[in-house]
């Protein structure tokens, strides 16, 4: 048989593709080479959302003994909560699967690529199958990556996928590359009492968000005593006498029970016949069209094709490229504002411009205007003032929104709504905001005097 439509990827992108796609009444199979979820699930987005749920009221313990109202400790079972964890996840993929099956969509379980014109070639435990198709998607997703000398080794030196597989936590951990994906994780660690050091050769953290969000965290992170190794360059990380040992190039180096390597994610792209067949790859990333195509009836969605590694970016290419393939929407994709989000305590949100990206909208018109969360009734409820919320406008619209500090997760998709629609001063005032909420930080953000960005 023919299917309409052929995913290879059963990560947050090509799950929703091939869903959305069943609805539009499209014949699909889904082509999966590990297990339904993608990294997302299994080893990134949940289970470090679960062990820092699980681990928040320890943070959250130690801000109200700071101010005098409450003593104790918090005690979390490591490995009762990677039971938890495990649980969650199979609990999962068996939901997945049965909406599948509900659905009538063929899950092929092997590793998939490209064979002859509209053809998918999988290799399954019982040999090699061939999906015919009229329509293809790669949603193929990342993994990470390493330079030279700082690759993980399994033992002392592990990848994000390898320390979430932990059996203990460490009492000592170094954490090269300053990024998401390490500070979410150092935050665990901390949370568990280990000894944390940071090292990233940019010269602040979280580099790619506002410079004044770097140095709110920073501030956080030092009071917490971590050891901050900014603008620091590594020349190699190795398990030696069971300790991780890092070396810089000043020759120094530095020794903890353990070292995570966290210094980016790469395209998985490679080795499934791409390039034969005319896609055009920069840097591993698949090139797409305004309309994700990356050849004649072949699409590439999320992290495959590099625009932006985030799950929920993913999902919504899958939306269109469902819609698009089944003929529903003939227009080129548009994302519209992409929110991000650091999660733990400090929390950090984004979405739109930054101040320093505002530049290139329109210069003259430029402002900014800001509210601290010590003022914020939540923020002093929950013993945690630092952070603050800041709006940036050019044209007298809202661009973007940026946060740092107690829960500003919340903040996220209202802050979406406010950049998609392009706030003005006087819609300000069409919604009403609760009290108390932290969203009034928002507000207040909203309506604090702009000054002119320098």
């Amino acid at each position: 048989m023919t299917y309409d439509l052929v995913v290879i990827g059963a990560g947050p992108g090509g799950f929703d593709c091939a869903v959305e796609a069943a609805h539009y009444g499209l014949k699909v199979a889904l082509v999966e080479k590990d297990v339904l979820g993608g990294t997302c699930l299994n080893r990134g987005c949940i289970p470090t959302k679960l062990w820092l749920g699980a681990t928040s009221a320890i943070e959250e313990l130690h801000n109200q003994a700071k101010v005098k109202v409450a003593s104790g400790e918090v005690v979390v079972d490591f490995t009762a909560l990677q039971a938890r964890v495990q649980k969650h996840l199979t609990g999962t993929r068996k939901a997945m699967a049965m909406q599948l099956k509900k659905l009538g969509i063929d899950l092929v379980e092997g590793l998939g690529s490209l064979g002859e014109t509209g053809v998918v070639s999988v290799e399954t435990s019982d040999g090699e199958q061939q999906l015919a198709y009229k329509k293809l998607v790669i949603a193929t997703g990342s993994k990470p990556t390493f330079f030279p000398g700082i690759e993980p080794d399994g033992d002392c030196v592990l990848d994000s996928d390898m320390f979430l597989n932990q059996e203990a936590m460490p009492e000592s951990l170094i954490i090269v590359g300053a990024g998401f994906i390490g500070l979410e994780m150092a935050q665990v660690a901390h949370r568990f009492g280990a000894k944390i050091t940071v090292i990233d050769a940019m010269d602040r953290v979280a580099p790619l968000e506002d410079p004044e969000i770097s140095k709110g965290l920073q501030s956080i992170f030092k009071r917490w005593k971590w050891d901050m190794r900014l603008d620091s360059r590594v020349s190699g990380v190795k398990t030696v006498d069971g300790k991780a040992q890092l070396t810089l190039f000043d020759g120094e180096k530095i020794i903890a029970d353990k070292a995570l390597v966290a210094i980016g994610r790469g395209p998985v792209t490679q080795g499934i016949g791409l390039e034969e067949k005319g896609i055009e790859l920069l840097f591993h990333q698949i090139q797409v069209n305004e309309y994700m195509e990356a050849a004649p009836n072949i699409y590439a969605i999320g992290d495959a094709n590099g625009q932006i590694q985030l799950a929920h970016a993913a999902s919504h290419q899958a939306q269109y490229v469902a819609a698009h393939a089944a003929g529903k929407i003939s227009t080129p994709y548009v994302s519209g504002p992409v929110p991000s989000v650091l999660y733990g305590a400090p929390e950090v949100m984004r979405v739109g411009a930054l101040e320093n990206e505002a530049y290139l909208m329109d210069f003259e018109t430029c402002e900014v205007s800001r509210a601290q969360l010590a003022a914020n009734p939540m923020a002093q409820a929950h013993a945690f003032t630092q952070g603050f919320v800041k709006v940036v406008w050019s044209g007298g619209k809202v661009v973007g929104i940026t946060a740092v500090g107690h829960d500003v997760s919340r903040l996220v998709t209202a802050a979406t709504m406010i950049v998609n629609q392009g706030w003005t001063a006087d819609d300000i005032h069409s919604i009403i905001f609760s009290h108390p909420s932290l969203d009034e930080s928002l507000l207040m953000a909203l309506k604090t005097e702009r000054t002119k960005i320098q």
